[in-house]
């Protein structure tokens, strides 16, 4: 169901997804690259929610599709509106809260997490190495599920794994063949991941 996220000072465009076991905000990809809610890995991420029985709300940034303002790849805009929607989640449904997103997405619900504990876990597609390495992620004590592709140049499984291992509740999951954009491969695949990790 599409809706309105009222931002600062703007109006975001949503789309809400019923569940009632616990709910999600969901982050797409980078906004200047084309990233949008209906982004084919953030709607498999919502689909394995779904058979999960959670509820989820994705949004499309500033400046995307209809929400008002300017596209902008600024972190602090983009935290900003995840902060938003995950305000219009909370006015709407008392159940524990997920956060998750892919790509840009995904570093924009984990710097979220780090000042909102209100996210009870994360579900992160594909968090670029580059835009999470500096994070304290020591600080999260929560549980992190990370979902990447052996071939994703950009958020390196190895890596990933070497970021993750100090943290105790963090689990990575590899899909065999799948790229960054999972382009030919791994759709499938990441919305059953997404209904396991909720399981």
């Amino acid at each position: 169901m599409a809706i309105v996220v009222p931002g600062e000072g703007i109006v975001l465009e949503g789309l809400w997804q019923s569940g009632d076991a616990r709910a999600a905000v969901i982050a797409p990809p980078h906004p200047e690259f084309g990233g949008s809610l209906e982004n084919p890995a953030v709607a498999e991420i919502a689909h394995g929610f779904y058979k999960a029985g959670c509820a989820s709300l994705r949004f499309n940034w500033r400046g995307v599709g209809a929400s008002q303002g300017s596209v902008t790849g600024d972190p602090e805009s983009a935290e900003a509106d995840f902060g938003a929607a995950l305000k219009q989640l909370l006015a709407t449904i008392e159940v524990p809260v997920i956060g998750a997103g892919y790509s840009f997405g995904a570093a924009t619900a984990l710097r979220v997490a780090l000042r909102e504990p209100i996210l009870r876990e994360l579900f992160l597609v594909a968090p670029p190495v580059s835009m999470i390495r500096d994070l304290p992620l020591e600080q999260l004590g929560r549980p992190v599920h990370v979902i990447v592709g052996s071939e994703d140049t950009f958020a390196p499984f190895r890596e990933l794994s070497e970021l993750l291992t100090p943290l105790a509740n963090a689990r990575l999951e590899v899909i065999p063949e799948a790229d960054h954009f999972f382009a030919l491969k791994g759709l499938a695949e990441l919305a059953e991941l997404a209904r396991a990790a909720l399981g």
